[in-house]
């Protein structure tokens, strides 16, 4: 029910008791009876087969389900931020705000009936305020960023049988990045992971990518992937395609339109959540960017 009640059995639903309560079941009893059927609501102070605790749990576990949708809702705000700062310019700073404006307002909306201020909730609150907080962040590093970047032009055999490091939990652009490198820039590239405040610290050892601080990573609109085309001068009709598809991925403007995008997607998010860990997610993801630019070179 909106109002927030829980099912206790058939028919029977309860609500905490409080005055705005009352006077909705008085009302929704009448409704009930005007319309010919038979309704009746009891004031209790406890129910004898259930305890207080197990009451409070019922109201927590509805709740827990509601919170989801808006955490899972966060997770896509929180990736489309970490994309768009790590190049210092904000592309997405008004739909972010549009979105994290929505969010906040769907979230007040669950909370009002999140009785017993649920540990769900806070920490949903929690992660809305620093959305907020990062979003300004967004919003300086816009107003910070130079226009038109160049982007200087690599040797590839500066870049050969290196060390690779770019954020935990691949995604779509280091993902992406990770096939490029293998299949065009670097054949024997090893991968691994890093924090990015130990960027620096590595720099002397390793290539950095996709991640704030790395050697290659976000310029005004282009994704990480954008940028190592450009970096190296790779040429290729089927992998301009591909470009297209990572750009609409990681950077949400829809700039290109690709039809594929989506689909491409979801397979992603499948490789996510079902990889054992982050060396595995990224090999996967990278096998589905090789499957991509296949078809794409065979059209």
């Amino acid at each position: 029910m909106r109002a927030g009640a829980v099912q206790l059995k058939g028919s029977v639903y309860v609500l905490p008791d409080n005055r705005e309560h009352e006077e909705f079941f008085q009302w929704l009893s009448g409704e009930i009876s005007g319309m010919g059927g038979e309704a009746a609501f009891i004031r209790a102070d406890r129910v004898e087969t259930m305890s207080e605790e197990e009451i409070v749990a019922l109201f927590e576990r509805r709740k827990a389900m509601d919170y989801r949708r808006l955490g899972e809702a966060i997770g896509v705000m929180e990736d489309k931020r970490a994309g768009a700062l790590q190049g210092g310019r904000a592309v997405a700073a008004k739909a972010l705000r549009s979105g994290i404006a929505k969010l906040e307002r769907d979230f007040e909306e669950t909370r009002r009936t999140d009785f017993f201020a649920s540990a769900t909730g806070r920490d949903l609150g929690t992660r809305i305020e620093r959305a907020q907080g990062a979003l300004n962040e967004l919003a300086a590093a816009a107003r910070r960023a130079p226009r038109s970047a160049e982007i200087p032009l690599r040797d590839p055999d500066a870049y050969r049988g290196r060390r690779w490091v770019t954020r935990r939990d691949p995604f779509i652009d280091r993902m992406a990045s990770a096939w490029l490198i293998r299949k065009f820039i670097d054949p024997a590239a090893a991968f691994g992971f890093i924090d990015e405040e130990d960027v620096a610290a590595a720099a002397a050892v390793t290539v950095a990518f996709d991640v704030r601080g790395g050697e290659f990573t976000h310029v005004d609109d282009l994704c990480t992937f954008e940028v190592l085309v450009r970096s190296f001068a790779l040429k290729d009709p089927a992998l301009a395609k591909v470009v297209e598809i990572v750009h609409d991925l990681d950077v949400k403007d829809d700039r290109y339109r690709r039809a594929e995008a989506a689909g491409v997607q979801e397979i992603l998010e499948g490789v996510r959540r079902t990889a054992v860990d982050d060396d595995d997610s990224l090999e996967r993801g990278m096998a589905v960017f090789e499957m991509l630019y296949s078809a794409k070179s065979r059209r």
